[in-house]
């Protein structure tokens, strides 16, 4: 599920395709070793873990306001190490909203950790929900534009949208039904960053869909990227503008699907993050 400032609100639904095996067509070996051979790739691997651990020595250190890894000052920063930055990712919650995070640090770790929790709350179920949608939207974008992108989504989540998907006028599943939309960003990439504005890349996978057993808009999975532009205003950072683009997506493996009374059950049982750089 997407919506993008530049687009009207839509959902994909994708239904599962047949199996094609492994792709990547790796070879099954024989399950004969010579103790000889074993030894070797031990010695391999021992070799490879030790080669990582040096590469990795010293790649924790964060990136400072106006700085970027690529460059000077103001310069996009690009792909950055995975490993922790040690910077505290948020002091609080937001006062309007009381669930999402603030008080991102005003760098770019801080900024990618808020396009990060930014992306995951705006395509939420909660987002498609009448009386939590104000709130959120409040929490997260600039107070100039907020009243604007509130507007567009009213707009987009009309009460017939919500009937496309299952959902009543106030975002409800019917009875025995329980939608999901959720997301987990997998990474994040600076592509522009200066300490009043910054353009954040967010990499995401999500599952979205109604579980239940005559659910016709099935729980199936999705790769986007959420590029987010923010603003920092008011001590934070905050949302301007965000569109979305499909991709890049993995292979799907042959991995056997879960039944909707599973996938609904890990949706109430499992909780979310407060995601950071």
């Amino acid at each position: 599920m997407s919506l993008g400032d530049d687009h009207d609100g839509q959902t994909r639904t994708r239904l599962p395709e047949g199996n094609t095996g492994d792709p990547y067509g790796a070879p099954r070996r024989s399950a004969g070793r010579s103790g000889r051979s074993l030894a070797v790739v031990v010695g391999v691997v021992a070799v490879l873990i030790a080669a990582i651990a040096f590469a990795n020595r010293g790649n924790d250190t964060p990136t400072g306001s106006g700085s970027s890894p690529g460059g000077g000052p103001g310069a996009p920063a690009g792909a950055a190490p995975t490993a922790a930055t040690g910077t505290r990712p948020v002091t609080g919650k937001n006062t309007v909203n009381g669930t999402l995070a603030a008080g991102f640090a005003h760098d770019e770790q801080g900024a990618q950790s808020a396009a990060a929790n930014y992306a995951v709350a705006l395509v939420s179920a909660d987002i498609l929900k009448p009386d939590r949608r104000g709130g959120i939207v409040r929490a997260m974008f600039a107070a100039d534009t907020a009243g604007e992108m509130e507007a567009k989504l009213d707009k987009a989540y009309s009460k017939e949208f919500l009937g496309k998907l299952g959902l009543d006028a106030r975002g409800n599943a019917a009875s025995g039904m329980t939608y999901v939309s959720r997301t987990a960003p997998v990474g994040t990439k600076v592509t522009r960053y200066s300490a009043e504005a910054a353009t954040v890349e967010v990499w995401c996978t999500g599952v979205f869909g109604t579980a239940g057993v005559s659910s016709t808009n099935p729980v199936t999975n999705d790769w986007f990227t959420m590029t987010l532009a923010l603003r920092w205003t008011d001590g934070d950072w905050k949302v301007d503008s965000f569109s979305q683009k499909e991709g890049p997506a993995p292979v799907n493996t042959d991995r056997t699907a879960s039944d909707a009374d599973a996938i609904a059950k890990a949706v109430q049982e499992f909780g979310g993050f407060t995601y950071a750089r």
